[in-house]
């Protein structure tokens, strides 16, 4: 039995040129843990409905008034639904879902990465952030431009105030790769090994597409990541 909720929405932001994020306010309060997911709801008639009824993860802290989905835009009939919303619309959601969330206990963290897979990820420094903790984080973040770098913004803010917090940008075809802004190229062996002292130390949260988790995985274990903490999961049908 799937427990469904209500909410409306409240605001939406836009990250990039075809990534948006929608902030909701609940009809009860709703609790989540860092890092989890959620699933938005447009057929409710037929639940199994996987064009109408997608997972998305939240994007903001927990503990908030209201709770924010993000997401890459396309021409899918899921995405058409999610852009025809507006303000004080309400929605169908489930949830808290996923276990590759953060714990206060875990003191070294990293992040390798890509794209959309960005959105958990800010659930969790957002929250490290606010609750002032002094977690060791290293976000290694991949686009492809500059420009499709989602929540610089925040993540520059939430580094500036908290010195735990290491940002690593790495842009595919970086167009000021001598102003020091971002890194020029992907996230390799190499990089890790330079950037990375103490990786058995610390867990890494592989997140997004499976053939990116995939590849981050393969390069964890060969610079010799413990694979007892990797903290693994994939985006299907995102």
């Amino acid at each position: 039995m799937i427990n469904l909720y209500k909410a409306s929405l409240t605001e939406r932001i836009k990250r990039t040129a075809d990534v948006e994020s929608f902030r909701f306010l609940p009809g009860e309060k709703f609790n989540f843990s860092p890092g989890q997911f959620t699933q938005l709801i447009f057929d409710t008639e037929d639940l199994s409905n996987k064009e109408l009824n997608k997972y998305l993860s939240f994007s903001s802290a927990p503990a908030k008034n209201y709770f924010e989905l993000t997401k890459r835009l396309s021409d899918s009939k899921f995405s058409q639904k999610l852009n025809s919303l507006k303000p004080g619309d309400p929605v169908l959601f489930s949830g808290p879902l996923g276990n590759c969330t953060f714990k206060e206990e875990y003191k070294k963290i990293g992040f390798l990465i890509g794209g959309i897979g960005i959105t958990p990820i800010i659930s969790i420094i957002e929250y490290i952030s606010e609750k002032k903790l002094d977690t060791d984080v290293k976000l290694f973040y991949s686009n492809r431009t500059e420009n499709d770098i989602a929540f610089k913004k925040e993540l520059d803010s939430w580094a500036k105030a908290n010195k735990s917090i290491e940002i690593n940008y790495l842009v595919t075809d970086c167009q000021s790769k001598e102003s020091g802004k971002c890194i020029f190229g992907r996230i390799d062996k190499n990089l890790l090994l330079d950037k990375v002292k103490d990786k058995q130390e610390r867990i890494f949260y592989l997140i997004g597409p499976p053939k990116m988790v995939t590849a981050m995985k393969e390069v964890c274990l060969e610079i010799g990541c413990s694979q007892d903490k990797l903290k693994i999961e994939n985006f299907i049908g995102y």
